[in-house]
């Protein structure tokens, strides 16, 4: 059967077919070879099929370049300098920008690939094709040498990348999407290598995707229900190697990426030749079965080939002025602060960035995606804002994004700031890094704070109008990967990056921290003690704010980055969690946990329900007096108020009680409804701060100095 009639019947139909699909349709279609080209056997392939896909027989790869004049298959054995075989595209086997074409008897198990490109060269208009540089398939689905971790291997950044062909039959059985309430969420920031690299981690496979299946039973325990990996694209983590004081620092968080459609092969536990993904795809598939939803953090704001002095291996060879956003004078604009900038809203990168998220969902079953620098995403070709970026809108309508958790970090390097106007259609939320801020401000004792920190506990009504954006719009965070660990803001008053290599120049400086009287590490108890104290007051009123809670890992039980702030190269026992701090602190991991249930418990913290027989607001604010505010005065202190019916119908009320003021305070709570008790709940003045044993509220209460205290209510003893 001759390609026009093959692709009546197969590529018309397909944006993306699975493997098995091409070879089921393939065994109807017959196909048979039409040319030779330097002795292998070929003929037009699928053009509307992206990368390299096996079918019975050979390898379609289809590739395609605006501005290219001609294009090479090169075919490498494994890890071998030079190809044994170059494909020259013959010009009928280009359909528009399109290059396609399938080569067979193939050995695919030792196969790797890649291509050259030809075309103009006019800096000044973009154009710097180059016939002699290998470049790295956008569409690849796993990258050759860079299995080991931390070993600059021959397909490097100097020679360039090159391709493997993947074979995908991962079962998932009737796996089927967990769809969380976004209200339900408790989010778990976590590096795939730091989370258990350190041998205190006890795993089999230490800083492998496997080492987190075995740590599933310690996140279900934990009691959070997303974790959201840190980048797994593959990245070349020797991109930026450096030598300080004798130590290797690289590329460890991993925001630059090589590839967006091939898993990070060196978080594998063993090589998965023409198999890559399918260890990730297990974690995934046993997290969602424990109830664990998976989001990544994907950087479509720029690429790891940087700007003019940076290596060609992949995007600026194949279509440099289409893929990179580019100056009159034919530089790359830098919005994103690592040297150039995705022109996320050409059609032919908008298509690209929406083949990758529908990919990443129906290949490895990804619930969500938090988008780095995502303001990038809506700026237009020439680097201005777009009031409706199409890119955005595409991936807010998209069915096959339909019901994945859409999370933008909604500010870019290029002084653009749209916390509270990011884009949204009702789809989109945002890290609230006004959150951060505010509530570390007021919750060291900071003054004039009050105001803030109600509003971002309260939702962020004055950012994200609850008619419009609802309460769930903001991602409440006090700490992430970028910045200081959650014990480390109660340690270090400055950032200690020294071992960074950059004079401690790096990371920023607006930290809003507070040392407790000593710069790091002490053996004063009382301050020990304080600095326990304050940590806990985040912990609760991060799980006791309206909106969606997100933690790094490791914070639960203290880990520590020795005040680093910015510890992007440091693969060691900076950036490693130290799990023998899980023993030590096994107190802190408890109250954690007693938190992340107590949110779970009381639904009227996460959204609205009934009003109570009260007919008090869903949120209230308060001073030191019910429903009296007097943000003015500087008493450091903030009650908020949740109130509605609980899933039997029950009046349920809770009421969060920040004191930051160095001093010792008296509170008044808003009367409880009839027959109803207020009772103590936490308190964490106390080093047991769980009460448990109900302690009955009668009149005013006093609330220690920088201390948090949880009331709630109960109907009166005698009428339970």
């Amino acid at each position: 059967m001759y390609l026009k009639e093959a692709l009546k019947g197969v590529s018309k139909k397909m944006t993306v077919m699975d493997n098995e699909t091409i070879s089921g349709k393939q065994q109807h279609i017959n196909l048979i070879a039409l040319d030779e080209i330097n002795g292998y056997k070929v003929r037009p392939g699928f053009y509307e099929i992206n990368g390299a896909t096996p079918i019975s027989g050979g390898i379609n790869f289809t590739i395609t370049s605006t501005h290219a004049t001609s294009c090479e298959l090169l075919l490498f054995n494994r890890k071998e300098k030079e190809p044994f075989a170059v494909l020259p595209f013959p010009e009928h086997y280009r359909i528009g920008n399109c290059y396609s074409m399938i080569v067979f008897g193939v050995d695919i198990e030792n196969l790797e690939y890649a291509y050259r490109m030809d075309g103009p060269y006019d800096q000044k208009k973009g154009y710097i094709f180059d016939k002699t540089k290998v470049l790295l398939d956008p569409y690849a689905k796993a990258v050759a040498g860079l299995r080991e971790w931390g070993v600059d291997e021959i397909n490097s950044k100097d020679h360039g990348y090159r391709a493997r062909v993947v074979k995908d039959d991962f079962d998932w059985g009737d796996c089927k999407q967990l769809l969380t309430p976004m209200e339900d969420l408790i989010i778990y920031e976590m590096h795939i290598r730091g989370f258990t690299r350190d041998s205190s981690s006890g795993v089999d496979f230490p800083g492998t995707f496997d080492a987190v299946r075995q740590k599933i039973p310690y996140l279900k325990e934990l009691g959070i229900n997303a974790v959201e990996f840190m980048p797994i694209f593959e990245f070349d983590e020797m991109h930026d190697h450096r030598v300080v004081d004798g130590r290797n620092l690289i590329d460890y968080w991993g925001y630059n990426t090589v590839s967006y459609f091939s898993p990070n092969t060196a978080y594998t536990s063993k090589p998965e030749r023409n198999k890559e993904g399918n260890e990730l795809k297990r974690v995934i598939k046993l997290l969602n079965e424990n109830g664990i939803e998976v989001f990544l953090d994907v950087v479509f704001n720029h690429t790891a080939e940087g700007n003019e002095q940076g290596p060609t291996f992949s995007f600026k060879g194949i279509d440099n002025n289409v893929y990179y956003m580019l100056t009159p004078e034919g530089y790359y604009y830098n919005f994103s602060g690592c040297g150039n900038t995705l022109n996320c809203n050409h059609p032919v990168v908008r298509n690209f960035i929406m083949d990758c998220l529908r990919h990443w969902v129906i290949t490895y079953r990804i619930d969500g995606f938090r988008f780095d620098l995502a303001s990038i995403l809506g700026r237009n070709q020439d680097g201005s804002p777009m009031s409706n970026p199409p890119l955005l809108e595409s991936m807010a309508f998209d069915p096959i994004l339909g019901k994945v958790k859409l999370i933008a970090e909604a500010w870019d390097a290029g002084g653009m700031y749209q916390v509270g106007t990011f884009p949204s259609w009702n789809r989109w939320v945002e890290w609230n890094g006004k959150y951060r801020d505010d509530l570390r401000s007021f919750l060291k004792g900071d003054n004039g704070k009050e105001q803030a920190a109600a509003n971002r506990i309260s939702g962020s009504p004055d950012i994200y109008h609850p008619e419009s954006r609802g309460h769930l719009a903001s991602v409440n965070f006090l700490t992430c990967h970028d910045g200081f660990t959650l014990h480390d803001l109660y340690t270090y008053n400055q950032k200690h990056n020294e071992a960074n290599g950059w004079n401690n120049t790096d990371g920023a400086n607006d930290n809003y921290s507070w040392n407790c009287g000593v710069e790091g590490e002490t053996e004063d108890e009382e301050i020990n003690r304080l600095r326990r104290r304050l940590v806990k007051n985040a912990c609760v009123t991060l799980m006791l704010s309206r909106g969606i809670p997100m933690f790094l890992a490791g914070d639960e039980f203290g880990n520590t980055q020795f005040g680093n702030n910015n510890a992007y190269c440091q693969d060691n026992i900076i950036s490693w969690l130290d799990w023998s701090l899980l023993d030590k602190n096994r107190e802190l991991f408890n109250f954690f946990q007693y938190m992340i249930w107590f949110r779970k418990m009381h639904r009227i913290i996460r959204i609205d329900t009934e009003k109570c027989s009260m007919n008090y607001p869903f949120i209230s604010q308060h001073g030191l007096h019910p429903f009296w505010t007097d943000y003015q005065g500087n008493h450091h202190y903030v009650g908020i108020m949740f109130a509605g019916r609980n899933h039997l119908g029950k009046d349920e009320l809770v009421y969060l009680a920040i004191n930051a003021y160095w001093e010792e305070q008296t509170i008044e709570l808003p009367m409880a409804p009839e027959d109803h008790t207020w009772y103590v709940a936490i308190d964490t003045y106390k080093e047991e701060s769980v009460i448990q044993d109900l302690i009955p509220v009668h009149g005013p209460i006093r609330i220690m100095p920088r201390t948090v205290m949880v009331m709630e209510t109960y109907r009166n003893r005698e009428q339970q």
